[in-house]
């Protein structure tokens, strides 16, 4: 397949609505929606409410809640999501076990979200990346760019696309030699009659690009129409009424290097995971879809799927969501399969299922937990699960119910960030105050100081108490004008300390 003479279609005339992407729908589109549609689970009359958070130290953080309910043991480590729409702010979010808030950044601006925060490696260091943008909510393509920031949450470096066209919000992988694999979506004119289309069509390429992320050249670039053509989409050809809209016939969602340096590329329209030479662009196999080099075993085959990942046992994981543009089954799952690349083969490991059947027709994620457990993102269906290595359901979290996260992950980490606690004061009945502490995003905080006082230069020690999740309240009996908090780590030392605040005085009596 060539591209004809036509001009190429732009970005910005793709997503201002120039090519009639938002008045309808475009042929075969991802989808990005965040309310909760298809199947949906049975309500739960405990699930978190649509309110978020309210915090006297940071009024300014709209938090969503999140339920987590444990029946096991679980992995360690923080949950990652990324809520964006609903019951709170959106933007990259922290949170415990229990499901308590540890850190939040509040993005802004019309129809900016953030998607997928996780830890990933840079230089030897952990860092924390996600995307940052606006996604078409039709057409589920992103226009936006990536974020990297370190342990005391300052930016790194924003990574935007060589290419025309911004970075795609899909994935980004940050690999050991210092580089950043990501997709850009290129609409381009192409002849479509080969699948009952026009032959002046237009069509929507997946560009993956290589970068090294210190300098922004280029080191690698692959375009999915060189090496896969437009008869393996499962998406409708466009005709009639949607001959003019840009045709998504491939919609690349997932990638990651495999374990012999290749890359592993999933492709939700097309239901097919791609090995693809890093030298030459080749692709070595593809799992699932038209042209399969595998034979897929029972319960194996997977339909309009996110997120293949290689596990460390050599399995590859994947979110089966068997729902996009059209609906295959009633239910998504996790898998776990069993890749034989010498015999080509593919059998079922595990199929990990929500206990509430949750059909997810867009986004959702797998990943492999320390000791062989997973953590499954259910996407547009804004929960998360846990289970052991056996397959053993031993957590579930909720996200308000009109809001949603595109993936979930668990990893360990620690930040200390570059500013200062938050202190707040209440006073109540006569010499009674009540002092709230917080620290957004500090993970070393076990006890909190109160130091208080009548001058703001002469402070001290009024009371003390263990971290009570993302705000702890400390009560104070003697008379305190001016206060300040201290975090205090495991060992006693002090790691942070607010600046000094007045209480305010008591209501006049009425």
């Amino acid at each position: 397949m060539t591209d004809n003479a036509r001009p190429p279609v732009t970005r910005r005339r793709l997503l201002a609505g120039g090519g009639g992407l938002v008045a309808a729908a475009a042929v075969g589109g991802g989808g990005f929606a965040w309310g909760r549609s298809g199947r949906t689970a049975t309500a739960d009359p405990s699930a978190p409410t649509a309110a978020p958070h309210a915090f006297h130290t940071r009024p300014d953080l709209a938090i969503p809640v999140v339920d987590v309910r444990t029946t096991g043991p679980t992995a360690g480590g923080l949950v990652f999501l990324t809520p964006a729409a609903g019951g709170g702010g959106r933007g990259p979010l922290l949170v415990d076990g229990a499901g308590q808030p540890v850190w939040f950044r509040q993005v802004t601006g019309p129809g900016v979200i953030a998607v997928d925060a996780r830890v990933q490696q840079l230089g030897g260091e952990p860092v924390l990346t996600w995307w940052e943008g606006t996604i078409d909510p039709k057409y589920g393509i992103g226009s936006g760019e990536f974020v990297i920031v370190d342990r005391a949450y300052k930016e790194i470096r924003r990574l935007r696309s060589p290419g025309p066209t911004p970075a795609d919000q899909h994935d980004l992988l940050i690999t050991a030699r210092g580089s950043a694999i990501f997709f850009c979506y290129e609409p381009v004119g192409a002849d479509l009659r080969s699948v009952g289309g026009p032959a002046d069509a237009a069509l929507v390429d997946c560009v993956l690009y290589e970068v090294d992320v210190a300098t922004g050249k280029i080191l690698f670039r692959w375009r999915g129409r060189d090496h896969i053509g437009v008869d393996e989409s499962y998406a409708p050809a466009p005709s009639g009424a949607t001959a003019r809209v840009p045709y998504d016939y491939l919609h690349a969602n997932s990638l990651t290097v495999d374990t012999d340096g290749t890359l592993v590329m999933s492709a939700r329209h097309t239901w097919t995971i791609y090995k693809i030479d890093r030298g030459s662009g080749a692709i070595r196999w593809r799992l699932g879809g038209k042209r399969s080099d595998f034979t897929m075993g029972p319960d194996a085959a997977f339909a309009w799927q996110h997120d293949a990942r290689r596990r460390s046992d050599g399995t590859l994981s994947l979110f089966d969501n068997e729902a996009g543009v059209t609906t295959r089954s009633s239910a998504s799952r996790g898998l776990i399969l069993a890749v034989d690349e010498t015999a080509r083969t593919a059998t079922l490991v595990r199929a990990l299922a929500h206990p509430d059947a949750l059909l997810a027709p867009s986004q959702g994620s797998v990943q492999e937990l320390p000791g062989g457990g997973s953590l499954v993102g259910w996407g547009q269906q804004p929960r998360f699960t846990e289970y052991a290595a056996d397959g053993t359901l031993v957590a579930s979290g909720a996200l308000p119910a009109d809001n949603g996260s595109y993936r979930a992950y668990k990893f360990d980490w620690s930040g200390t960030p570059d500013d200062r606690p938050m202190v707040a004061a209440v006073r109540g009945t006569g010499e009674a105050v009540t002092v709230y502490a917080s620290w957004n995003g500090a993970t070393a905080v076990r006890r909190w100081r109160v130091r208080a006082g009548t001058q703001p230069d002469k402070l001290a020690v009024a009371a003390t108490s263990g971290r009570d999740g993302f705000e702890t309240a400390l009560s104070l009996t003697g008379p305190a004008v001016f206060v300040a908090v201290d975090a205090l780590d495991a060992n006693g030392r002090t790691i942070g300390s607010s600046p000094v605040t007045a209480v305010p005085p008591a209501a006049a009596a009425g």
